[in-house]
């Protein structure tokens, strides 16, 4: 069998049939920002009927949100998110690929989370909260934005993320209000400690994009703590005596 033809046949097999994928396209939408790609995210899903992927963060600030549906609803999502990553002056560049290719499907993770939401694998936070992020240049900042957001307002630092180029993001949850307050705090704590590059505040966000945000594992479940016995008697095992490896007789090849 011709090696080429039998490398096409596997890849084919395991993407599935190219026919579940004419009516779909993929979306892309690149900042150099985390909190502008979130909020990008955002109004992509709220504006059409697609499903976020993911993010690709490549180092240096850059970050892309990807999007899938139907051709006409992630070319409307697409234009939705360079409108907002526009606004916030972050954009860098945007995609739509019409029917991709089902090559794609196994180099680049775009349909993890996708199965993920078919089998109802999926968490769900609280509901009716709000986001807030704060991004910084520099470790420090964020840490100190954390810390007076937590105590200007009553929300919680849900995790942080680091996208290369010095640029780190700390990540709230709370009411409405409350992160609009804690983030102000925030903004100012930041700017004092070294130098701001971008906030966001995002009232009720979809399931799907809390679902692609760090989030620290208390947030999902809760640990029980360990309980050990305090007398644990670990029994006895017999000692197995290992052969004299002298005594063992040698088979001695003969000669033909």
């Amino acid at each position: 069998m011709n090696t080429d033809h039998h490398k096409s046949k596997t890849l084919m097999e395991a993407s599935g049939n190219q026919d579940d994928f004419k009516d779909s396209a993929l979306g892309l939408v690149s900042t150099r920002s985390f909190p502008a790609i979130v909020g990008t995210a955002d109004m992509m899903l709220k504006s059409a009927g697609v499903h976020l992927v993911g993010y690709e963060k490549i180092g240096g600030g850059y970050c892309t949100a990807i999007v899938r549906g139907g051709v006409s609803d992630v070319r409307l999502a697409v234009e939705s998110g360079v409108q907002t990553a526009e606004q916030f002056g972050q954009l860098v560049s945007s995609l739509v690929i019409p029917r991709p290719y089902h090559n794609l499907d196994i180099i680049f993770p775009i349909t993890g989370r996708l199965s993920k939401i078919a089998e109802g694998g999926a968490y769900s936070l609280l509901s009716n909260q709000a986001i807030g992020l704060i991004e910084t240049w520099g470790f420090p900042p964020m840490v100190g934005a954390a810390d007076a957001m937590l105590k200007a307002a009553d929300v919680q630092f849900a995790a942080y993320e680091k996208i290369g180029g010095g640029l780190c993001t700390a990540i709230i949850r709370g009411s409405v209000a409350n992160v609009a307050v804690a983030v102000e705090a925030g903004m100012s704590e930041a700017e004092r400690i070294g130098e701001l590059n971008a906030v966001m505040v995002i009232p009720r966000p979809l399931d799907e994009l809390e679902q692609t945000l760090p989030v620290a594992s208390c947030w999902i479940e809760e640990r029980q703590p360990l309980r050990l016995p305090m007398n644990i008697k670990i029994p006895e095992r017999d000692l197995v005596a290992l052969p004299d490896l002298a005594k063992i007789p040698r088979r001695m090849k003969e000669s033909s």
